[in-house]
């Protein structure tokens, strides 16, 4: 895939004004910050299904990354995978459509023949799926994560009702051509499922405020609480605007972490502050 000045998958910025110039209704976001426990997937999916019914009403609800293991225990990625259309997200897209919302469930180990990723799944309103992202840059600090799964080697962003979207995992967030990248397809939000920890909590703080920023794009983060293995995740979640503005975070316990935001804010802004427009050097993705 190349994606530059002239990618056939690159928007101006003038196009995205175009295309989403129309939409004026605020949109209800509510990150649903889990606190993991090291129980089951079974235990862990009763907990978020009860959640999800519990959650205010919102446009597009989020969960957190690998919430049904936990990250650190990496002696059950494999025996907890599934397939995309296992018994886990079957459950889910049953949950979304009761809901009738939007919904980024987060990320599962994918099984997918012989491979393992961590993968985030978008669902629509009916349960359907919108989008799935395999998480790009896997992290192996302290961490068995690259030794266990396989990257995901697609940027993906998505067509919603208020938008662009692009899709990222935790780690991704220090990878900032990783974003651009989503921009030049057109993205006006970023999603982030995240199992952040705790010991780098102003890392987290920083990344989520520059991605949004520099993108001028809105950034709504769910992270996880609670703790793995012993080792304490950020909490946190975010709801970011295109101007670095926190407009919602959570704590360091779970919960629900909720905003009204203006999804023609993006538009306005790049049209007033023409940043994106005055880069001199594109990123080119010749993987």
């Amino acid at each position: 895939m190349s994606t530059g000045v002239t990618s056939p998958g690159f928007f101006s910025h003038q196009e995205v004004i175009a295309d989403f110039s129309l939409f004026n209704a605020m949109i209800q976001i509510t990150a649903i910050q889990l606190e993991v426990k090291d129980q089951s997937k079974q235990e862990n999916l009763a907990t978020v299904l009860r959640l999800l019914d519990e959650a205010p009403p919102a446009d597009l609800l989020l969960l957190p990354e690998l919430w049904p293991s936990g990250f650190f225990s990496f002696g059950s990625y494999r025996a907890d995978s599934e397939e995309v259309d296992g018994p886990l997200v079957t459950a889910l897209r049953q949950k979304v459509a009761e809901k009738a919302t939007h919904a980024m469930i987060g990320s599962f180990v994918e099984r997918d023949g012989d491979h393992f990723y961590n993968t985030s799944l978008l669902l629509g309103p009916d349960g359907g799926l919108l989008a799935k992202y395999r998480k790009i840059h896997l992290f192996g600090f302290q961490s068995q994560e690259k030794q266990l799964l396989t990257p995901g080697d697609e940027v993906t962003v998505v067509d919603l009702p208020w938008g662009r979207a692009g899709i990222s995992t935790c780690y991704d967030l220090r990878f900032p051509e990783l974003y651009r990248l989503m921009v030049d397809q057109g993205a006006i939000f970023f999603l982030v499922a995240s199992a952040w920890p705790l010991a780098r909590l102003s890392a987290w703080q920083l990344f989520n405020q520059a991605r949004a920023h520099e993108n001028l794009a809105y950034l709504i983060s769910c992270n996880c609480a609670g703790a793995s293995r012993g080792i304490a995740f950020a909490g946190h979640s975010m709801i970011v605007d295109p101007l670095g503005n926190i407009l919602a975070q959570g704590g360091e316990t779970g919960g629900y972490v909720t905003a009204e935001i203006d999804p023609e804010l993006p538009i306005r802004v790049r049209k007033e502050f023409s940043a994106l427009d005055d880069r001199v050097y594109r990123i080119i993705d010749e993987r």
